[in-house]
């Protein structure tokens, strides 16, 4: 099936196109499994928004739904990404990033990569203690473990929840060695685990920059944390002693992709022990609801944004090849790649990560001992 097949953007009788304050878009698009679809038709006359209906603008609000996972170690095969096992907490984001590579897996769930992506989250209740199930296995072999490939593990829904503190506490307690992603200042509330992690080699925090103008972060990733609080994490776990790089992502076209250096500067001068990046990936649903947000805030440029990212893309918006779909291909995703290795050489920060230490882990240390005010009885009494 063609990446580049047209989805309909409408869907039920409460799409809103007007961008929304504080979400990535407003769109319920359709997901790539929908049977049915529904058009707006004008039948002449006024639409409730114009008529003051208090309910048609109202801001959706985040609805978090607890569930009982089955399994939360998910593996990777692709050798485009630097780790075997990793973990997500939660479905969807929070965050909102209009150009989020994880929207189209909300079709899985039969609700929108859209809107539904950021307002109806999914919280694995149960992920501390399917993982401590799954480190306990006797095939287990230890390679660090990723948190937050697809979604961000320290969202806004995580100060309540607290399942990704709860994955590290296991982590900790059997010294397993783990790598964290995020755009969010929230990971400082676990300093202390990642400290003793840090101090064992088995732990790195990569923090994601987009931008560094505040204008433009509100708007490509409304509740993500701001561009100049991201570089104070770098530089508070840089001070801790935890290994943290910053990662350029995703560099878009003629948007963020003027920011490299500056980018790059401030994240050396912050810390950073590595740079990362990655080009902007458009797969699926991402496409049509990127389009639309380039229309609503930056029209003039909407046309030459798609042109550049599709040249990079071998003429389409997307391409999955393993090799291909973190860098692209051709002159300009040449000279990306150049721009962001110079300016890391320029600030002395190193493009190679650290290799963590998988010795240490000990499974036994999961193993919870016997009561002793609960002896297990004899077969034989």
């Amino acid at each position: 099936m063609s990446n580049d097949r047209p989805f309909n953007s409408q869907t039920d009788d409460r799409l809103v196109a007007t961008p929304l304050k504080g979400r990535g878009t407003a769109t319920r698009i359709l997901h790539r499994f929908h049977a049915r679809e529904r058009q707006t038709e004008d039948d002449g006359w006024p639409h409730d928004a114009e008529q003051g209906d208090p309910d048609s603008r109202s801001a959706p609000q985040t609805e978090v739904t607890p569930e009982e996972a089955r399994s939360i170690l998910s593996r990777n095969d692709s050798p485009d990404i630097p780790f075997t096992w990793s973990i997500n907490p939660y479905r969807g984001c929070e965050h909102g990033c209009i150009y989020c590579y994880a929207r189209p897996t909300h079709g899985y769930l039969n609700l929108s990569p859209g809107l539904d992506f950021e307002t109806r989250l999914i919280a694995k209740v149960n992920a501390a203690s399917l993982l401590e199930r799954e480190l306990t296995r006797k095939g287990h072999v230890c390679t660090p473990i990723n948190i937050g490939s697809a979604t961000d593990p320290y969202q806004p829904i995580e100060r309540e929840w607290g399942l990704t503190r709860s994955v590290l506490q296991i982590l900790d307690r059997c010294c397993h060695p783990f790598t964290i992603v995020t755009k969010s200042s929230g990971v400082e509330r676990d300093l202390d685990i990642l400290t003793r992690a840090a101090q064992r080699r088995q732990t790195y925090v990569m923090i994601s920059i987009t931008t560094l103008d505040a204008a433009l972060s509100r708007k490509l990733e409304p509740r993500a944390a701001a561009p100049h609080r991201r570089l104070e994490t770098v530089r508070r776990l840089a001070d801790a002693g935890v290994p943290v790089g910053v990662n350029v992502a995703p560099v878009i076209p003629f948007l963020n992709e003027p920011e490299i250096e500056r980018i790059v500067e401030a994240a050396a001068q912050a810390g950073a022990s590595n740079i990362h990046y990655t080009v902007v990936r458009l797969p699926w649903e991402v496409k049509p609801l990127f389009e639309e947000w380039l229309q609503h805030h930056v029209p003039d440029k909407a046309q030459r944004i798609m042109a550049r990212i599709c040249e990079i893309r071998g003429g389409k918006a997307y391409d999955a090849d393993y090799r291909l779909r973190m860098r692209g291909e051709g002159v300009w995703a040449e000279l990306i790649a150049q721009r962001v290795r110079k300016a890391a050489q320029r600030c002395g920060v190193p493009r190679s990560g650290i290799e963590l230490d998988c010795a240490r882990f000990d499974p036994s240390a999961l193993v919870q001992p016997q009561r002793p005010d609960a002896p297990q009885l004899s077969l034989f009494s």
